[in-house]
């Protein structure tokens, strides 16, 4: 989890090839019209959220085993959706500071998320609480280096 531009989707695909578990990108179950509000530079809202994240949580469950989400979770409420899902969901929350994450955004083509919603979503971002099974893990080194971190990271 965490907000655009920290590499959920490069560390997540690694986690999930060292688990030999499933990956799913949440970003690729956004409905069109979530995509076009992102890429018009429009921040979601909870309404638009909520049928994307039932849809995360129930391609959690067809899986039907270990899987690994790349998803931005950035509210308790997102997560409490995405914990619907059956068996054990942990959070891995990847964090980067502001100004890396402004230069990778800047840097990044092809993606529907402008550098311009980065705001938005850090406005929205909530830490994960005490009671919530997860960690945070700050990335920096290499891809590899953050997933060793993640996968040893207690909470």
């Amino acid at each position: 989890m965490g907000v655009s531009g920290t590499g959920k989707t490069t560390v997540g695909r690694l986690i999930a090839e060292r688990l030999g578990a499933t990956f799913i990108e949440g970003d690729d179950l956004h409905p069109a019209a979530n995509v076009e509000s992102m890429r018009a530079g429009i921040p979601l809202t909870d309404a638009q959220r909520a049928p994307w994240l039932a849809l995360i949580r129930d391609a959690m469950d067809a899986a039907g085993g270990d899987t690994v989400v790349a998803c931005s979770a950035l509210r308790r409420a997102y997560r409490d959706v995405l914990r619907g899902a059956h068996g054990r969901v942990r959070f891995v929350h990847l964090v980067v500071p502001p100004d890396e994450l402004t230069r990778r955004l800047e840097a990044r083509a092809g993606h529907f998320m402008p550098a311009t919603l980065l705001a938005s979503q850090l406005a929205t971002l909530e830490d994960l609480e005490p009671d919530e099974d997860g960690v945070d893990v700050l990335v920096a080194g290499t891809p590899e280096a953050v997933t060793d971190e993640a996968l040893t990271a207690r909470a």
